[in-house]
């Protein structure tokens, strides 16, 4: 097939150390506008100006303002996974990397507030860009939990969903606490409550010997039961589920209880 007249793609990568740093001020300076006015009112003009670069030279770094938001959030996503890898890198615990993982994520999130406003924007402007961010998060999330699972570090959680659920736990908590704040840290309080969450997440739960392992179920009992425990004994030592009470001390019948009908099976 002929590709005559059709428009080659453009080759702008930096190619001397001085382009490269070129770029790099494009790219902060792209950061900070897009930060402070939004999208729609960001121009090629207070990029370059910011950057203290010609308009001319923007063109052979990006193709327009587009390209270069995208590269904004490949680059946050990017540095946001770097400082998160570093501070856990050597650490053999998973809980204790996932502290140091979490620390770090909210101490970047304190220095560079425009990831989340950056985010924010690409859900509407870019939102290729913007799953490409946190699927990027995820697949070396996920990956790191699966891991620590087959060591026995963690219960048996799905990785992939644990990722997302803690993931967008930390997310939400540094929105609230650091950027809504505009504080330059995460509350201790704040970041001890969240580790305890997480902790008991994915810590393995001990079995009857008090060693840690994989909470079993046995057919119906109740989740921790152990292989051959009725739960008649658990209840006998006030460990099985047992009946609400009603006032006087008699117990509560369950609505759904022998109700003769399929009303409970709707519940």
């Amino acid at each position: 097939m002929s590709t005559r007249g059709a428009v080659q793609p453009v080759d702008r990568t930096a190619r001397t150390p001085r382009g490269a740093r070129t770029r790099a001020k494009l790219l902060e300076a792209a950061e900070h506008v897009f930060a402070t006015v939004g999208y729609h009112e960001a121009s090629i003009v207070k990029i370059t100006e910011e950057a203290g670069v010609a308009l001319g030279t923007f063109y052979t770094h990006f193709e327009g303002k587009k390209e270069i938001f995208d590269q904004v959030v490949d680059d946050l996503s990017h540095r946001v996974r770097a400082a998160m890898s570093e501070a856990s890198r050597g650490v053999t615990d998973r809980i204790e990397a996932e502290r140091a993982g979490f620390a770090a994520f909210f101490a970047f999130t304190a220095e560079h507030p425009a990831l989340y406003r950056i985010i924010r924007q690409a859900e509407f402007v870019s939102p290729e860009a913007m799953r490409r961010h946190y699927d990027n998060i995820v697949d070396g999330y996920a990956s790191g939990l699966s891991a620590a699972r087959e060591r026995g570090e963690i219960r048996d959680v799905d990785p992939v969903i644990a990722a997302w659920a803690l993931m967008g736990a930390g997310e939400l908590i540094g929105m609230r606490w650091v950027l809504w704040e505009d504080a330059s840290a995460i509350p201790a309080p704040v970041y001890e409550g969240l580790m305890a969450l997480i902790k008991g997440s994915l810590a393995p739960v001990p079995d009857a010997q008090g060693v840690p392992g994989e909470t079993r179920v046995v057919p119906g009992g109740a989740p921790g039961e152990a292989a051959g425990e009725a739960p008649a004994d658990r209840a006998g030592r006030g460990e099985g589920p047992a009946k609400p009470l009603r006032k006087g001390g008699g117990e509560q019948q369950n609505h759904y209880e022998n109700s003769g009908s399929d009303e409970g099976m709707k519940a």
